[in-house]
């Protein structure tokens, strides 16, 4: 009986002196902060049908060589565009100019063709530029927040350069270009 009345003893000692330890082995460390960040960022999606030509076909009445008045290209759709923070967009274009033809055009003709540009659905009002503007102040529109969404780009307002007295130069490729660009605005 003194034999397990020792054994009880220390294993009770035991016991207590691992209970003792374990209250002095545990600490609490922390707490850890988990950090990221996340820089500005816009992307400029991609044109619907990866379509990217205004194909206006025939500029002019062949009949008499003026300018048609009823020149159009169905609007590109760009997707997937986004800003994850306050942004601009812009844009701008280039008139239609005859690629292969040299020198001044003669008199009573032209070689290029001025139109407006727009670019609608990122802000309220559509970025547009008109390539015979002086000035181009509404080529450039603010967006207060993030967004995702699409961008419709159009052309239109198609005039000869010098006036609609003046006939086009034959040219197999009049050509311009117009440009759409998102800024992250810090």
């Amino acid at each position: 009986m003194k034999r397990l009345l020792t054994l009880t003893t220390l294993t009770a000692a035991l016991g207590l002196a691992g209970a003792a330890q374990a209250a002095t082995n545990t600490a609490t460390v922390g707490p850890f902060q988990v950090t990221g960040n996340v820089p500005a960022l816009c992307a400029g999606g991609t044109v619907s049908n990866s379509d990217t030509v205004f194909a206006l076909g025939v500029l002019i009445d062949t009949a008499t060589g003026f300018m048609l008045p009823n020149l159009s290209a169905p609007p590109k759709t760009v997707t997937g565009s986004f800003c994850n923070t306050r942004s601009t967009i812009s844009i701008t274009a280039t008139p239609l100019t005859a690629q292969a033809f040299t020198g001044a055009p003669p008199t009573g003709f032209t070689n290029a063709v001025d139109y407006t540009a727009t670019a609608s659905g990122w802000t309220t009002t559509a970025a547009s530029f008109t390539t015979d503007a002086a000035s181009n102040p509404a080529a450039t529109q603010d967006r207060n927040t993030a967004f995702t969404g699409d961008i419709t780009v159009a052309v239109s307002g198609f005039s000869p350069v010098g006036g609609t007295a003046l006939r086009l130069v034959s040219d197999p490729n009049y050509q311009g270009t117009v440009t759409v660009t998102l800024a992250a605005v810090s």
